[in-house]
């Protein structure tokens, strides 16, 4: 793919290659090839130059990005308008699918993964052409943050037709856009598909606490699970909740750790906060914050873990500072424990050799918590039609269950609720596709009795920092 002059970033050309079709779009790609070879030259090259060193540069190279965005903006922004921006009916869906046709949808999704971009290209993209005669223009990004900064460039430069069409995203991007007032509202439950989802979640209707009201619909989930070795365990001896689990450490020390909370370690922050969870038994009291709650609930929180902390691997001097090192840790033998976010469970470690074949995933019986991910559509974006007709696609049942199987290089969990889905057909097709998962995979009904939604936003930096303090340094 030519990504023009701003490599791998969101600036380049891939952003107006679906353009390049109508009069504008040839002056967008004109405009485009004139301002590369002018002052944003400048920034392309810096953003070469700084694109995979050091994380300590990381945020230069971000700075040229989004830079060069606002300058390539403003002036995209002078050109011409077409008619593809008109507002849709979103009552009438008919007519969207009939404005949809022969449009090129930019959908902005992390990039990090040959697999995954493989299914997108061949799981949507194939069947929006044959279907619906969309192309599908998968504009792969290295942090999401970026397709959210796009955006906000435009909306600064007054852009009426931007360049992104659709977003995969969640959580604090999703709260970006959306205070900003960037993205297109009160669409997500009036597609054709919305009524297999559970809207009445708080895991689905909350992203991290923010309400989606509408404005994003989901596209798949994943859940917090444990892994054991099946070969040195038996089921009927696994721990079913923490307070199970701390009478199992007492009597195994040294045979269970956990993930270390903090930036960049969210297993080790969502454990946590499962105990935090339980310890108050009630889960849904932490969907809204409340200083006062926290105060309350907290020193019990840190009271469990330093009664657990001398039972654990290396006495809790020490903790694993990621997923890879626990699985490590669990492969060798040295812990009998590590975890997972994947809805297949054991069977994506198995695959490439992180953990035992004999590694089967589990949950407490309650309080596991899961979230979902989603796709958006920006408030200006240019094909809205065509993003509406993915948005409901991925929706599809028989979608659903092809993306949960990990030879299909996704691997995440169902957006949709399966008791939902009436048609036989359809419902072989999940069945069957939970089934190819095998012993190594949570049974569905386990995850399903389990999930809890995560807690408010601002609850993750009191964990995190809460419990560097109190347990970690602490007693």
């Amino acid at each position: 793919m030519d990504t023009g002059p701003f490599g791998d970033t969101v600036c380049g050309r891939n952003s107006v290659l679906a353009l390049a079709a109508t009069p504008r779009g040839r002056s967008v790609k004109l405009l485009d090839t004139v301002l590369s070879l002018l002052s944003l030259e400048f920034y392309a090259q810096r953003t070469r130059t700084y694109a995979h060193t050091p994380i300590l540069f990381a945020d230069r190279a971000r700075r040229y990005r989004y830079a060069a965005c606002r300058l390539w903006c403003r002036a995209r922004a002078a050109l011409p308008t077409s008619d593809q921006s008109a507002e849709l009916d979103l009552d009438n869906w008919e007519r969207i699918v009939d404005a949809a046709r022969g449009q090129t949808l930019n959908w902005y999704v992390w990039g990090g993964s040959e697999s995954l971009n493989r299914f997108v290209d061949e799981f949507y993209g194939v069947p929006l052409k044959e279907r619906y005669d969309i192309t599908l223009n998968r504009v792969p990004v290295a942090d999401t943050v970026d397709a959210v900064n796009q955006v906000l460039s435009e909306k600064e430069a007054d852009v009426e037709q931007g360049a992104v069409d659709l977003i995969w995203i969640n959580g604090e991007n999703f709260l970006s856009l959306k205070q900003a007032e960037m993205l297109l509202p009160d669409w997500s439950r009036k597609l054709p598909n919305a009524n297999l989802v559970n809207w009445e979640n708080p895991a689905i209707y909350l992203d991290f606490g923010e309400p989606v009201e509408g404005f994003e619909s989901p596209w798949s989930s994943a859940q917090f699970q444990l892994i054991y070795d099946a070969a040195r365990m038996e089921e009927d001896a696994l721990p079913r909740s923490y307070a199970e689990l701390l009478v199992w450490a007492k009597a195994n020390p040294g045979r269970f750790t956990y993930i270390a909370p903090g930036p960049g370690a969210f297993q080790g922050t969502r454990f946590v906060k499962g105990a935090l969870f339980e310890l108050s038994g009630d889960a849904t009291q932490w969907l809204a914050f409340e200083q006062e709650t926290w105060d309350r609930w907290s020193p019990e929180l840190w009271a469990y873990f330093n009664e657990l902390k001398p039972f654990l691997w290396r006495a809790g001097e020490t903790y694993p500072k990621d997923e890879n090192e626990l699985h490590s840790l669990f492969a060798n033998g040295e812990v009998d424990f590590s975890v997972t976010q994947a809805i297949a469970g054991a069977g994506p470690l198995i695959a490439e050799g992180l953990v035992p074949e004999t590694a089967r995933a589990f949950v407490f019986d309650d309080f596991m918590i899961g979230d979902f991910n989603y796709v958006t559509i920006p408030r200006n974006a240019t094909n809205k039609a065509a993003a509406l007709v993915l948005a409901n696609m991925i929706l599809e049942p028989e979608m659903q269950a092809a993306q949960i199987l990990p030879e299909n290089g996704f691997g995440l969990g169902y957006a949709i609720d399966v008791t939902r889905v009436s048609d036989p057909a359809q419902l072989n097709a999940l069945n069957a596709a939970q089934e190819q998962l095998g012993p190594m995979a949570t049974p569905a009904e386990d995850l399903a009795a389990a999930l809890v939604g995560d807690s408010a936003g601002e609850y993750q930096s009191l964990v995190e920092e809460g419990w560097r303090q109190n347990v970690l340094i602490g007693e």
